[in-house]
C-alpha cells in the first residue's frame, strides 16, 4: 500500500456493508486508518497488505507487531474482503503472505479477534492453521451497543532461527 492508494481504499470500504462496520476497530471512513497506515512509512509496526482485481481494491490485510514489550513476539491479523469477491481465496492468499512476513520478523504466534457472528472468516482462518482460543459470549458491542461474542482465534509459528531476536 503506498499514498496513491487512499482513493482505492475509500471507495472499498464504501462497499463493506453498515453492519459490518460496527465491529472494524479504527474509523475508516474518515481515512484516519489510512493515515495511521500511512504514517508508518517503513511499515516496522504496521504492515498492510491489499489485493486488487481490474484496478479495484478487493480485500486489506494488516500484520500489526508490537515493537517491543511481553507482547513483542505475537502479532495481530485483520482482514476486510469486498462483499462481491469473498470466497475465492483471497483472505488465504493475504494469510500466506502476512504469515510468511511473521515469520521472518521472529513473531511466534498470531492472533486475530473476530466477533462471532463472522463465521466465514473463522472458517478461513481455521483453514489456514488458525483455532479458537476463546469465545466469550455477549462480550463485545457493536458502534449500536448491542452485544456479540467475542472470539480470539490464535496460531503458532515457526520463526526463522536468526530471526528469533526480532524486536529485542
Amino acid at each position: 500500500m503506498e499514498s496513491g492508494d487512499e482513493n482505492a481504499f475509500r471507495e472499498f470500504h464504501t462497499v463493506i456493508p453498515d453492519r459490518e462496520q460496527l465491529f472494524i476497530k479504527s474509523r475508516i471512513k474518515d481515512g484516519s486508518l489510512f493515515r495511521e497506515w500511512m504514517e508508518d512509512p517503513d511499515f516496522g509496526e504496521h504492515l498492510p497488505l491489499v489485493a486488487y482485481v481490474d484496478g479495484h481494491l478487493v480485500a486489506t490485510g494488516y500484520l500489526r507487531q508490537r515493537l517491543g514489550g511481553w507482547k513483542r513476539h505475537i502479532g495481530q491479523v485483520y482482514f476486510h474482503t469486498h462483499p462481491e469477491f469473498r470466497g475465492l481465496g483471497l483472505i488465504e492468499r493475504l494469510l500466506e503472505e502476512i504469515i510468511s512476513v511473521a515469520q521472518h520478523c521472529g513473531l511466534t504466534r498470531l492472533e486475530s479477534e473476530i466477533n462471532g457472528e463472522r463465521a466465514t472468516a473463522i472458517e478461513a482462518m481455521a483453514a489456514a492453521g488458525f483455532r479458537e482460543l476463546v469465545r466469550l459470549p455477549s462480550y463485545v458491542q457493536d458502534m449500536q451497543a448491542q452485544p456479540h461474542d467475542y472470539v480470539l482465534m490464535g496460531m503458532e509459528l515457526v520463526a526463522s532461527f536468526e530471526n528469533l531476536g526480532a524486536g529485542d
